[in-house]
């Protein structure tokens, strides 16, 4: 059900999207999409809930892959995943972490992009041994509310992203949090 939902979002986004036409792309009886599911929010909350997994899968694996001088570089490792995952995963594009059904679609208490930042966070407190303060906190907060608005920028002028775009949000974010914490 929610592949046939990432589908629907994918050709005809949110407002496109209805229980019943989840219960028709993954044909199952109606009664089945709500067994599991109320509306059609509940699908796309549980639908944003496995990109994040899926988005933190990828970056943990690229940053256990990854050969980083310090954790600020592996901002272009974050970002490249996303933008794949925006390109290549069916829905992500219009859905990406819920905004655009519910701003605090992947947790009632905190906005999406709270969850995503602290999310990083665990990340790279795990990856490079980070001291987990409230600054580092505050600065990946900062960090992915202005990742995500050149990221929206980048991807509303052109489909797959402006290339310029891109490049201006990794160097947006890496040199914000190079600075913040140099020692």
């Amino acid at each position: 059900m929610l592949d046939a939902c990432a589908d629907i979002l994918e050709e005809n986004g949110y407002d496109g999207l209805s229980t019943t036409k989840v219960a028709q792309r993954a044909d199952v009886a109606i009664g089945s999409v709500y067994q599991f599911f109320p509306d059609k929010r509940a699908i796309a909350q549980e639908l944003a809930l496995r990109n994040l997994e899926m988005f933190g899968e990828r970056v943990a694996h690229g940053l256990a892959e990854g050969d980083f001088p310090h954790w600020y570089d592996a901002v272009g490792t974050v970002i490249d995943i996303f933008v794949d995952m925006h390109r290549t995963v069916p829905g992500f594009r219009v859905l990406r972490f819920g905004d655009i059904a519910d701003v605090r679609l992947l947790d009632a208490g905190e906005e999406n992009n709270a969850v995503v930042a602290d999310r990083l966070r665990v990340l790279l407190v795990e990856a490079f041994a980070v001291p987990d303060s409230e600054e580092f906190s505050r600065a990946l907060a900062v960090a992915v509310e202005a990742a995500d608005a050149v990221l929206k920028l980048a991807f509303r002028v052109e489909r797959d992203g402006d290339p310029a775009l891109l490049a201006e949000a990794e160097r947006l974010i890496t040199g914000y949090l190079a600075r913040h914490f140099e020692s």
